[in-house]
């Protein structure tokens, strides 16, 4: 009986029909032959385009993961304005930290997260079917994911590829998950190809490892992080490797790195999920839809905002802040960075909001706005430049990993080790390269502002502030939170199907 709930199982995942079938179920139809069948039965382009394909929602939606990692955030504020927004206060509620266990966003996303890491995990056991290089493709994307929930939640549900479907599996803490994840990555390291940054890549894997060993301390105690040298050594030779290569430079353009075809222009990108213009693409529009005003073009949402501090950490000349960016600017009025004051259409004519009041973004912005300008109150972001040619199907490619972070990441492992000056230098580079002048020195409030500046809105920010040690402060529209707010809550629904979950504390 077992056989046949696998197969059937198969048959949904992959969309089997009953005509593609040669022959019928028999009693005699061993496990044996059902794996042979499906092995030769099934395409590994799909299989291994499933499973990037998964990432989309998880990570490009602007309600799941980056919604946790910026809302929560000194970054990002997604204000109810009159009858806007409002969606049962879950947008308030992560801003100022006082979610509860049954918010919708934080449920879905971990289900989202497990359901790519299932999918993984079921494409490697078909292992007459994949590639070496699609297996190693499978784990590092199956890895990257479990480091995503081993953040948000320090808990990681996991079972090997062949395991029982059938008994819920085990759970790994945040710490046992890092060295998994590290073991697996060590694994494939080699397997993987070298390019494009659209896939799987030996350099992401690098950047991955980095990520594990910088947070490493974190995951052992949010509360009081800690920075073992020798795992701050291993960020600093894994970044050397990717410096060393060659194959990787400072944009001389910020926003190419975002742009439409990031994928044939940046030279900072080392792992994006792919999107195709006007063909197929996760929700990566919402980056500047969620932002921009209904009387823009495009007509956006008129949703999020960040807050005036972080903007005033900027100085005047930053392009990272404010960039006309061709074929952006001239079509809608629209400069990527920040959108502050009076805003125009491309033909320089000042817009109005609904009720014709000029579209003037303020500084000014609460968690609930009422009257004559709630339309306007805020600063707008708009990180990837506009793609105005392909549709609902935007063609930028979603960017995970780049260089920036990886000179950022060096900076910090020199600093948690004395090397303040050796940081300070690669700071400076980085500001060099954006317009921004040079630093006099550098401490660790300092390091977390820059890698805001330069990672603003890129989907990292919580897990920095944590890092640093600043996430449960008090700042615009936020008093201090309790040390519950460092986990999300496990959601009920997982706590019912898995025995081996527990709430989180606080929860």
């Amino acid at each position: 009986m077992r056989i046949y709930k696998i197969f059937f199982i198969a048959l949904l995942m992959f969309g089997f029909s009953a005509c593609d079938l040669d022959e019928e179920l028999r009693e005699d139809f061993t496990s044996e032959e059902a794996s042979d069948y499906l092995n030769e039965s099934t395409d590994a382009d799909a299989l291994i385009k499933g499973i990037y394909d998964g990432l989309r929602l998880p990570f490009m939606d602007q309600s799941r993961f980056w919604a946790l990692q910026q809302h929560t955030s000194d970054e990002t504020l997604g204000p109810t304005r009159g009858p806007d927004w409002d969606d049962g206060g879950v947008w308030r509620v992560l801003h100022d930290h006082t979610w509860s266990a049954d918010h919708s966003f934080m449920g879905d996303t971990f289900t989202e997260l497990l359901q790519v890491v299932f999918t993984a995990t079921n494409a490697l056991t078909f292992e007459g079917v994949l590639s070496t290089q699609q297996q190693a493709e499978a784990r590092f994307v199956r890895a990257f994911v479990m480091f995503a929930v081993a953040d948000g939640w320090n808990q990681v549900p996991f079972r090997e590829a062949g395991g029982n479907l059938i008994d819920p599996s085990e759970v790994l803490s945040g710490e046992e998950a890092v060295t998994l994840i590290a073991s697996e990555l060590d694994a494939i390291q080699n397997d993987l190809p070298t390019g494009p940054a659209n896939i799987a890549n030996q350099d992401a894997a690098r950047v991955l490892k980095m990520k594990l060993f910088l947070n490493k301390g974190t995951f052992a105690n949010r509360s009081a992080p800690t920075f073992d040298a020798a795992d701050m050594q291993q960020v600093i030779t894994l970044a050397d490797q990717i410096i060393g290569s060659g194959s990787y430079t400072l944009e001389d353009s910020y926003f190419d790195n975002f742009a439409p075809n990031n994928d044939a222009v940046s030279s900072e990108n080392i792992w994006t999920g792919l999107n195709e213009g006007g063909t197929s693409s996760g929700n990566v529009r919402s980056r500047w839809f969620c932002t921009l005003h209904y009387n823009q073009n495009p007509s956006g949402w008129n949703g999020f905002t960040t807050l005036s501090d972080f903007y005033d950490s900027f100085e005047a000349g930053d392009v990272r802040a404010y960039t006309e960016y061709p074929g952006i600017h001239s079509v809608g009025g629209i400069n990527n960075g920040f959108l502050i004051g009076q805003q125009t259409d491309q033909t320089g004519a000042d817009l109005q909001d609904r009720k014709g009041f000029p579209l003037s973004f303020t500084r000014d912005v609460a968690l609930i706005e009422s009257g004559d300008n709630l339309e306007v109150t805020g600063i707008r972001v708009i990180k990837y430049p506009i793609d105005y040619n392909s549709g609902d199907n935007a063609d930028n490619d979603y960017v995970f990993f780049r260089y920036a972070d990886v000179l950022l990441m060096k900076a910090e492992a020199l600093l948690r080790t004395g090397d303040a000056a050796g940081a300070l230098t690669i700071v400076n580079d980085i500001r060099t390269a954006r317009g921004a002048s040079a630093l006099g020195s550098l401490d660790e409030a300092t390091l977390l502002a820059e890698r805001g500046r330069e990672l603003y809105w890129e989907g990292w920010r919580r897990q920095d502030m944590i890092r640093f040690g600043a996430f449960l402060d008090a700042w615009q529209e936020k008093a201090a939170s309790g040390e519950e707010r460092l986990l999300f809550p496990i959601p009920a629904t997982q706590l019912a199907v898995n025995p081996n979950l527990a709430q989180n504390p606080g929860y």
